[in-house]
């Protein structure tokens, strides 16, 4: 049987947006002084994808950060995503999607899905964006982008 050209199509869309994504953020190291955050990767990732996501402020700390969040009427970042994008199972998820894991100062991480059971973003514990193998019980949200 051959594949549905429709469906090629969009896997591959799919696959270049999140490649380009990851070549904008690869190397970069983490910091809200420069803007470097995993709210600017999602919102990026986005703009690739196709979307049209609101604009973002210029946070520079994790208390910045929830302060715009607020600003805006979401409690969090799994609450921001839950307004742009449909929910969906971590199982589901599909090259190019995002998911949230748990972050430092109360705040989730978002990380893009790089292929089944990989997602890259930004840990506490690496100096640089990262490329990881996760289980899903790791992943708290995701969605579909």
């Amino acid at each position: 049987a051959r594949a549905d050209p429709e469906i090629l199509m969009e896997l591959e869309r799919r696959r270049v947006a999140t490649e380009k994504t990851l070549q904008r953020f690869r190397g970069k190291v983490f910091a809200w002084n420069t803007g470097v955050h995993c709210v600017r990767l999602g919102h990026q990732h986005l703009k690739n994808m196709g979307r049209k996501p609101p604009s973002l402020p210029r946070v520079r700390s994790p208390l910045g950060a929830k302060r715009a969040l607020k600003e805006r009427g979401w409690e969090s970042v799994e609450a921001m995503l839950d307004s742009m994008l449909e929910r969906i199972a971590p199982a589901e998820m599909m090259l190019g999607d995002v998911a949230i894991v748990p972050g430092d100062g109360g705040l989730d991480a978002i990380f893009v899905c790089a292929g089944p059971l990989k997602v890259f973003g930004w840990r506490e514990d690496a100096h640089a964006l990262v490329l990881l193998d996760i289980g899903l019980d790791e992943l708290t949200g995701a969605w579909r982008v």
